[in-house]
């Protein structure tokens, strides 16, 4: 009797002291308002399917919404640091308010995983950017692709329409060498801004030049309006646009006037299509039934798995800098920055991560699709 209290009682203060554990808290900015909702709202309910222990320790996910503002993003990156004493941040959902973030991250020395697209968030991996790290395909790899289809296509002039913010100008830069190489020549480059309510201007002007093709360079529901603008001035090429419009938002708004746009997308955006040897067919399922059981079918988002792949990374990474150092503390930190860097082989649901100190992305091809628009969904490219 006497061993079973003594066992009852050792039971109970290890339950105490579990409880009592201070947790990992996990910092969350996301644009669930503002221009960028459309990304930042699957981001918030996909946050919000992630365990709430990790390797035997209590997580705390704190998500703060930045209105799509980039002032707010560091502002709340700040508070999250000061106030809430997070030993990470995932965020934020635009390229805008990521970049201001990088800065926060490297003076703070908290680690941080950014859900937007633009490659000059985590590269070059410098003293400021050692501590960022991305789950969003670069452009480059969205764009290799991009241009490899428009030249299989026979696409040989283009019309380019972007949003007038670092998203446009990085993938502006990064098509250039790609479109010239492929012998794929611009005849006409628009800029419009994500808040504007018309592309008229922009519209007519692209139409007159007489492209081949046009790329629309944008992200979220604002990518719906060149889109409508050029099929209302009767332009009827091919159309194109970026990974950043990978969501039912897009095609609720763009609706009929979207019909055969073709885009780079991350493999949860096909999971019942791709072949059964990829390596995300599984994973790339199991969190789309999840986020649909809650949200409703046809809910799901490429966005909302940048969110989830975030706390994939973190499920590997957390238990590899617990064994170094307390939660809530600097060295933890650290710590937790030098496990993201060294993880290999991670199967999520945009393919396989391998990151290393001059990569912190670490996808390849497997992180990317083609795919067409048709009746309203999204559909393998050349299926």
């Amino acid at each position: 009797m006497r061993k079973f209290a003594a066992g009852l009682l050792l039971a109970l203060g290890l339950a105490t002291a579990a409880e009592a554990a201070d947790p990992i808290r996990v910092g969350v900015v996301l644009s669930e308002t503002g221009p960028g909702a459309s990304l930042g709202i699957p981001e918030g309910r996909s946050i919000r399917l992630l365990p709430r222990e990790i390797g035997g320790l209590p997580v705390e996910w704190i998500i703060l919404d930045d209105g799509s503002d980039t002032t707010r993003a560091v502002t709340s990156m700040r508070k999250l640091i000061t106030d809430n004493r997070v030993d990470a941040v995932v965020g934020s959902t635009v390229t805008p308010a990521s970049l201001a973030m990088v800065e926060v991250a490297a003076e703070q020395r908290v680690p941080m995983i950014s859900l937007a697209g633009s490659a000059a968030i985590v590269a070059p991996v410098d003293e400021r950017r050692r501590w960022v790290f991305k789950t969003a395909q670069n452009d480059a790899l969205m764009a290799g692709a991009v241009a490899d289809t428009m030249a299989a296509q026979g696409v040989k002039s283009l019309g380019v329409i972007a949003v007038s913010d670092s998203y446009g100008d990085g993938w502006i830069a990064t098509m250039r060498p790609l479109l010239e190489a492929r012998g794929i020549r611009v005849v006409a480059e628009e800029r419009y801004a994500r808040t504007d309510t018309s592309a008229t201007g922009q519209a007519l002007k692209l139409a007159a030049a007489r492209p081949d093709a046009v790329f629309i360079i944008s992200a979220g529901t604002p990518a719906a309006l060149p889109a409508k603008a050029l099929r209302e001035r009767g332009y009827r090429g091919p159309l194109y646009q970026t990974h950043g419009v990978a969501n039912a938002d897009f095609l609720r708004v763009g609706g009929r006037e979207v019909e055969g746009t073709i885009l780079p997308v991350g493999p949860v955006v096909l999971a019942d299509q791709l072949p059964e040897s990829h390596p995300s067919r599984a994973i790339a399922r199991q969190y789309r039934d999840a986020y649909e059981a809650v949200h409703g079918a046809g809910s799901v988002s490429a966005f909302g798995s940048y969110a989830y792949d975030a706390g994939i990374l973190l499920q590997h990474a957390i238990p590899v800098a617990a064994r170094a150092a307390a939660p809530g503390t600097p060295e933890f930190r650290a710590a937790l920055r030098d496990a993201l860097e060294g993880l290999r082989n991670v199967v999520y649901v945009n393919g396989v991560a391998n990151m290393s100190p001059t990569d912190h992305v670490g996808q390849d091809h497997r992180a990317r699709v083609m795919a067409v628009i048709r009746n309203g969904g999204w559909q393998l490219l050349g299926e």
